[in-house]
């Protein structure tokens, strides 16, 4: 396991912290695609499935703008989650205009189930690590995100 003792001479802690940043970004996210994979589904609908989750039922255009993405984008993915069973679309109650998007007890199923991994893996990387380091390591990274959030473009 590296360490900040192990950094390369001249090299800042602020550095050598985000190096193991950008390591731990890769190795979560090349876990992510294994799990989603296994599952049968793309980063972008497990976003989608997940957005659902959190929103409950929204329209297509809500969906959308919390996506970031165009609502185009979100027709093609609600198409393939449909096909597969895991959303349903129908009439809004109060806009005849708009259609609302629900997860489906298999959507539903699927989303618990990625929870669960979720839930196994934090358990699994955080044992035996004492309450309070958790939390000053979570404290950190919120620091980071907030930080990384600010400074980003619009739209990312």
């Amino acid at each position: 396991m590296k360490s900040l003792h192990d950094m390369p001479e001249g090299q800042s802690p602020a550095s050598s912290s985000l190096d193991r940043l950008f390591e731990l970004a890769e190795t979560l996210g090349s876990m992510m695609e294994r799990g989603m994979a296994e599952r049968g589904i793309s980063r972008a609908r497990a976003g989608l499935l997940w957005a659902l989750l959190h929103g409950g039922p929204m329209t297509q255009r809500a969906l959308a703008a919390r996506l970031g993405v165009t609502p185009r984008n979100v027709t093609g993915l609600l198409d393939a989650l449909e096909a597969d069973g895991l959303v349903v679309r129908e009439a809004h109650p109060t806009d005849r205009r708009a259609l609302l998007v629900s997860l489906t007890d298999q959507g539903r199923s699927l989303t618990a189930a990625l929870r669960a991994g979720r839930d196994e893996l934090a358990v699994e990387l955080f044992k035996g690590m004492p309450d309070e380091q958790v939390a000053a390591f979570t404290a950190g990274l919120e620091m980071v995100i907030e930080r990384l959030r600010a400074a980003a473009p619009p739209g990312c």
